[in-house]
C-alpha cells in the first residue's frame, strides 16, 4: 500500500510566507526558504509553495525563490501561481522544482495541462482547484485566487483534467480554507471515488483528527498551512498518530 503524504503549504507574497481565511485577511508569517529547512527537518513528505497573487497581478512567478528552496530543501517540492504556458513549467522545472501546479490558467486553457504532461510528463503536473459550495449543494471552481466564480463543476473539471493528463489533484475548498473545523469530506471522497489519480486534501485542517479523517475517506495526501505554521502540531508527531490509526505514512524515527 502506498504511504499517505503530509504536506504543508506556503502561501508567498511579496516573498514571504503568508496566511489568511477564506483568501482574506492576509498575515505575514515567515521567509519561505527557512521555513521550508524547517518542514524538511519535520519529516514532511513533500511542500507546495504557491504564490497567491501572481495569477491576479497576471506576473510571472518567482524563480529566485525556486531556485533557493532548491538549493536548501531536499524533499519534493511545488511550484505554483503565475503558470500560463508550457514554457513557465520549464522554466520552474529547471529552477528545481518536482512538480508544477496549474488553476486558473488550466481553466482558460485546458489544452496547458495536456501540452505540459507531454512534454514533462504527467507526474509533474498538478491541476490544483479551488472549490466554493453552491446553492444546489454542489461545488464551483474559482480562479484568481479564490476572487472569480467560473461557474464550472468541480468535479467534473476534476475528470477532465485527469483526462488530459494531470498526474494529481489538489482540491482546496475555500470554504473550509483557514477556519480548522476540518477538511470538507464529502467532497474528497466523492473525488478519491471518482478518479483514478492521487487526490491532494486542502483545506480545513484543524487537529491530528482532522487529517485523520480525510486520509481514510480516500485521499492520498493532506495539505495544511496554519496548523504547521504557528506550531500547533508537529509533522512529526502527526504522522505518529496516524501511524497508530492504522494509516500508512513515512515515519520520522529521529
Amino acid at each position: 500500500m502506498l504511504t499517505k503524504r503530509i504536506i504543508p503549504c506556503l502561501d508567498v507574497d511579496k516573498g514571504r510566507v503568508v496566511k489568511g481565511k477564506k483568501f482574506e485577511g492576509i498575515k505575514d508569517v515567515a521567509d519561505p526558504v527557512e521555513l521550508g529547512k524547517f518542514y524538511s527537518k519535520e519529516c514532511a513528505d513533500e511542500l507546495v509553495f504557491y504564490d497567491i497573487t501572481a495569477s491576479h497581478e497576471n506576473r510571472d512567478i518567482f524563480i529566485h525563490i525556486v531556485e533557493s528552496v532548491a538549493a536548501n530543501v531536499n524533499i519534493p517540492f511545488t511550484i505554483g501561481g503565475g503558470i500560463r504556458t508550457t514554457e513557465d513549467f520549464r522554466k520552474v522545472l529547471l529552477a528545481g522544482a518536482d512538480k508544477v501546479s496549474v488553476n486558473s490558467a488550466a481553466v482558460a486553457n485546458p489544452d496547458l495541462i495536456k501540452e505540459a504532461a507531454l512534454r514533462f510528463g504527467s507526474q509533474c503536473v498538478v491541476l490544483s482547484i479551488d472549490a466554493k459550495r453552491n446553492s444546489k449543494g454542489s461545488w464551483d471552481v474559482y480562479v484568481k485566487g479564490g476572487r472569480e466564480n467560473t461557474g464550472i463543476d468541480a468535479i467534473e473539471w476534476a475528470k477532465r483534467g485527469q483526462q488530459l493528463g494531470a498526474g494529481e489533484i489538489c482540491i482546496n475548498s475555500i470554504d473550509a480554507d483557514g477556519v480548522k473545523e476540518g477538511f470538507d469530506i464529502k467532497l474528497n471522497q466523492l473525488l478519491s471515488k471518482t478518479l483514478t489519480i492521487p487526490v491532494i486534501a486542502s483545506g480545513g485542517a484543524g487537529k491530528m483528527e482532522d487529517f485523520s479523517e480525510v486520509l481514510k475517506c480516500g485521499a492520498d495526501a493532506a495539505l495544511a498551512a496554519s496548523v504547521f505554521h504557528y506550531r500547533e502540531i508537529a509533522i512529526s508527531d502527526l504522522k505518529e498518530y496516524l501511524f497508530k490509526e492504522n494509516i500508512p505514512v513515512r515515519r520520522c524515527l529521529i
